[in-house]
């Protein structure tokens, strides 16, 4: 349980600005997710409690690039027995661009036993780069890379799924998304599997089903290991992640929120 846990549900002030950001790079709709946003879930190992995790957009907007920004935080930490045999504390930041939902910035602060990282990415949307600054080595550490038009990381990927309009989906309908995670590229699919009722410790909550496709590792079993669910309603918020690894089983459960834009689709 290390650099997986929370992803799944994200310094130097010489460090370049993104530049050619004045004006979007594209318009895309959001009527889901909106500034002061907060979710809550308990993590799940087995039978285990293991962690608590919140997801949560700050109640202000802030700038990145001359552009307005929702600031999109994923922060989690081990509790009980588990902090002590395998201390977590992980924090992954995105500034997501209003108009263009792709991210402008984002940033990981993680603790996790005796592993840390620290990372800043700035990213360049005009011309598909991004920057890399690293300080949690003894000397600052940068990178550039080329990446694919409309990038996307993984906080705001998850914020990206929320805008989609899944009414006129068919089950096993394929979403492609390009992200950049960990100094690499990669190209996302995510399969839209149809509509479900789950229970979580909010309540029973209808909702859109999706399972992204793994390449093959070593943490996860078989492609189709991870299963999300959003709410099947205007806010479209995770309320649920199930994921099958080689050694267990994990799942987030949602069991508190605030701040959302409309009802949640619970059953009554």
């Amino acid at each position: 349980m290390r650099r997986w846990l929370f992803p799944l549900l994200l310094l130097c002030t010489a460090w370049t600005q993104p530049i050619g950001l004045a004006e979007p790079v594209r318009h895309w709709p959001n009527a889901s997710f909106r500034a002061g946003e907060t979710i809550r879930y308990k993590v799940h190992y087995g039978v285990l409690n293991a962690a608590e995790a919140i997801v949560e957009t700050s109640g202000s907007l802030e700038r990145v690039a001359d552009r307005p920004c929702y600031k999109a935080s994923v922060s989690g930490r081990t509790t009980g027995s588990f902090d002590f045999f395998l201390h977590v504390k992980d924090q992954w930041r995105a500034y997501i661009d209003t108009a263009s939902i792709l991210p402008l910035r984002s940033s990981r602060d993680i603790e996790e036993g005796t592993y840390r990282k620290k990372e800043v990415v700035d990213f360049d949307q005009a011309h598909d780069v991004v920057n890399v600054l690293q300080t949690h080595t003894k000397e600052p550490i940068r990178y550039t890379f080329k990446v694919p038009n409309n990038v996307q990381e993984l906080v705001s990927g998850f914020y990206y799924l929320r805008t989609l309009n899944y009414d006129h989906m068919k089950p096993g309908e394929v979403i492609h998304m390009g992200g950049f995670f960990d100094e690499s590229t990669f190209n996302l699919d995510v399969t839209f599997k149809g509509r479900e009722v789950v229970d979580t410790k909010a309540g029973a909550v209808r909702v859109l089903k999706l399972v992204p496709k793994m390449p093959n590792n070593r943490i996860f079993r078989g492609e189709d290991a991870i299963k999300v669910y959003l709410s099947d309603d205007r806010n479209k918020i995770p309320v649920l992640f199930q994921a099958e690894l080689f050694v267990g089983s994990v799942k987030v459960d949602m069991y508190k929120y605030e701040g959302l834009k409309y009802r949640l689709n619970m059953v009554r």
